[in-house]
């Protein structure tokens, strides 16, 4: 309910015994009032027993696409997730100012897969807090009814894992690349629990990845990276990728616990000697190019101007661009231009450009 304040009705006494038009400014401060109450209120209830996170409204969505309702929150303990299949980014540092490549990243994702839920967890947010930062990709982000952001409980995912007791060793946060060690956890854990696909925050999505079951990337002759990772709930080969994690565990060595697992895993799974690209047993190791087009060593492609037509040409057999943040995040991006980065955020996240653009 709305309360007219004391002051007010005491003003109001006063305003019903001068003119019309002072009785016309006394409704107007109170229309004022109740609107201000209503805009600011969406999403709150407070007599709600699930995590709702309320949104800054300074952006508007009238001129975004609008996608299906997908309801429901995640549940993290829960069983795996319904069939059309979760879409998974994880945020492992307390950051919760999002990049643009960041928001760019989810928007892409959710216009890509309107039937699936976006599920974004982020350790930064406080569990039990009803409303999220206000920032401007939280607004943007919010425009899409199929994104869903939430805390990261790291405790709460690895538990029933083998992956439970090495989370709890309190030296491991003391390794030069634990968040990473950490963002490599998550991403198997969440899809042996849950299934679906996992993308990290700095990919680009041209089309929609779920008839890629049971795969993941080649990122170069002979490693696959987890960048995007693709499976069903409970599948062996992600079984096997969380026994190796604790079992050949060097926290020290960089990609130990992430492409180099993915690729020691694999060799086994498929008796190999090298990585190509090949089905093996159920699992897929997918051609460079579906993925991962640019090559990690050729990143600053992304910032060269290219045509329209090498565009089509470049990205004909991919289906999401890894844009190689770790390498390329210090770079100078022109917008708008001609450059590839600037043509991908064009196309495939056009509310994220726009911002940038204004910006």
């Amino acid at each position: 309910k709305l309360r007219m304040p004391s002051c007010l009705l005491k003003l109001t006494r006063v305003v019903l015994s001068h003119k019309p038009c002072a009785l016309f400014i006394l409704i107007f401060v109170f229309v004022s009032l109740a609107y201000h109450k209503l805009y600011w209120g969406i999403g709150e209830d407070p007599n709600s027993s699930v995590l709702t996170y309320g949104f800054s409204a300074k952006i508007s969505c009238a001129h975004y696409s609008k996608l299906p309702h997908v309801p429901s929150p995640l549940d993290i303990a829960g069983g795996p997730s319904p069939s059309t299949g979760n879409v998974f980014f994880v945020e492992t540092s307390e950051q919760t100012a999002p990049s643009y490549l960041f928001s760019c990243s989810v928007e892409s994702a959710a216009r890509a897969h309107p039937a699936s839920r976006v599920v974004v967890l982020m350790k930064g947010l406080a569990k039990g807090n009803a409303s999220l930062p206000k920032h401007w990709a939280f607004s943007l982000l919010s425009c899409f009814p199929n994104v869903e952001i939430w805390p990261l409980n790291l405790k709460e995912l690895f538990s029933g894992t083998p992956l439970a007791q090495w989370f709890l060793q309190p030296q491991r946060q003391q390794e030069p690349h634990f968040l990473h060690v950490l963002s490599d956890a998550c991403r198997i854990v969440l899809m042996w629990k849950f299934g679906g696909i996992y993308l990290d925050t700095d990919f680009i999505v041209l089309k929609n990845l779920q008839n890629l079951t049971n795969a993941l990337g080649i990122q170069d002759d002979d490693e696959l990276n987890g960048a995007f990772l693709s499976f069903e709930a409970k599948h062996k080969f992600m079984e096997l990728c969380m026994q190796d994690f604790v079992e050949d565990y060097n926290g020290w060595v960089w990609g130990h616990q992430g492409p180099e697992l993915l690729t020691r895993v694999f060799k086994k799974w498929c008796s190999l000697g090298t990585i190509k690209s090949m089905s093996c047993k159920g699992v897929s190791a997918l051609a460079r190019e579906v993925v991962y087009p640019i090559p990690w060593q050729d990143w600053k492609k992304l910032f060269e101007a290219v045509s329209a037509l090498e565009l089509q040409k470049l990205l004909k057999n991919s289906y999401a661009v890894h844009i190689w943040n770790k390498l390329s995040h210090g770079t100078k991006l022109e917008i708008p231009s001609q450059a590839l980065l600037a043509q991908l955020y064009s196309h495939f996240c056009p509310a994220t450009y726009a911002k940038m653009k204004q910006d």
